[in-house]
């Protein structure tokens, strides 16, 4: 069997591990990046990832130094504005709302609004041209044995790689964070959300809105028109058996529901994708590195999709480690100084953030009436305490 040598190694074919592959060659490091499954590049393949995410102002400035955003621009939507909608009852009446401008922290926006697919399109395409990194698609990380000196991996292929790191970007049933002895708490809620396109009458104007009622939030947010239509992609919360429900309605049914759901605020919505599903629960390693490995995206933390802090929380993780990783330079890269640094600094906010979404998760779905005013009372405070709202965007947007 070969053997290979690296400096550093990526677990993960996912957003966050191509996004690391291309961070770290871009950044001068001999990378090799493993993966089960090639990532799927178009939204009507099998398999294709048909959730969006809000990248902000963190996730632009990384996407533009590694020079992917050139190739995402042209389907990017930007968010301007965040409206947030306090609903009760069925259907939904609403009681009150709130409207958060970028522009009032001297922003044009929050962030750009990309599916999913087309990220991941983006990435395979600038990858191609990236000479110092290998992909090994079909093959997966299978043991390691790490040392002061480096870390030998074995493949599920039967290669081994030598490197200095492995990063362990390979979701939230992470075998290299198992392999390292890291634990982690996990939290089920028993909600699944449904994610997928929509088309409807009225213009989205870069306005992204969150819906809430019991059981999680409705949120449509903007994409580029759609068959000459405005369109927005849709994350709906919901109890898992409501979820699955809703999933397996014919589609009139469920348009007739999502536009009941919505308060027909883009007027009726028309659906324009699959309904694919996937299981809400909050994850937090015990920690974040170990001898020779870092862990990083859903391999660190698992966040409930609120407030676009999933993935984002991601690419801070990747930002910091690759930072780390040019102040150790070559000798220092994967030494104990670099991840002691890594785990302390973003240990900190993956913990503050969790827990934030977590309580924020618990109230907003919650059928109880006195949870329900908590719900409408958060959101008039945060809106309308000018320092608070600050403080809450600024830290919703990464910094």
């Amino acid at each position: 069997m070969a053997r290979t040598e690296t400096e550093i190694l990526i677990a993960g074919g996912g957003i966050a591990g191509l996004t690391a592959a291309l961070t770290f060659g871009r950044a001068g490091f001999r990378t090799v990046l493993v993966s089960p499954e090639p990532p799927v590049t178009e939204g009507d393949a099998d398999g294709s990832d048909l959730r969006s995410t809000a990248f902000l102002q963190p996730a632009k400035h990384l996407f533009e130094q590694v020079g992917l955003w050139d190739d995402l621009a042209e389907t990017a939507t930007p968010l301007n504005v965040l409206r947030v909608v306090d609903t009760v009852n069925w259907p939904p009446q609403i009681r009150d709302s709130r409207e958060f401008m970028a522009n009032d922290l001297g922003e044009q926006s929050f962030g750009w609004n990309l599916m999913n697919w087309r990220v991941l399109q983006g990435l395979a395409r600038v990858l191609k041209d990236q000479t110092n990194v290998e992909l090994r698609f079909g093959t997966a990380f299978s043991s390691m044995v790490s040392r002061d000196s480096g870390v030998l991996v074995r493949l599920s292929s039967g290669d081994s790689i030598a490197a200095q790191l492995v990063v362990a970007a390979d979701g939230r049933n992470s075998a290299v964070r198992e392999a390292a002895g890291i634990g982690v708490h996990t939290t089920r809620y028993g909600q699944k959300t449904l994610a997928f396109v929509v088309g409807h009458p009225k213009p989205h104007a870069n306005v992204s809105t969150e819906i809430y009622n019991q059981g999680g939030p409705f949120t449509l947010v903007p994409l580029p028109d759609l068959d000459g239509q405005p369109a927005s992609a849709v994350v709906w919360m919901n109890p898992g058996a409501r979820a699955e429900e809703l999933a397996g309605m014919e589609i009139a049914e469920f348009e007739a529901r999502m536009s009941e759901r919505s308060c027909y605020i883009l007027g009726p919505l028309h659906l324009k994708s699959e309904r694919r599903l996937w299981p809400i629960i909050s994850q937090r390693a015990d920690r974040l590195a170990a001898q020779r490995v870092a862990i990083m995206a859903e391999a660190a933390h698992v966040i409930p999709p609120i407030g676009a802090q999933g993935l984002n929380t991601s690419l801070n993780d990747l930002i910091l480690l690759r930072d780390l990783a040019l102040m150790a330079g070559r000798e220092g890269l994967g030494g104990e100084k670099m991840l002691g640094e890594y785990d302390r600094k973003r240990g900190a906010d993956i913990r503050k953030r969790v827990r934030a979404i977590d309580i924020f998760n618990r109230v907003t779905r919650s059928p109880n009436s006195q949870m329900q005013m908590l719900r409408l009372t958060g959101m008039k405070a945060a809106h309308d305490l000018t320092a608070l709202r600050h403080a809450l965007m600024r830290a919703g947007m990464g910094h």
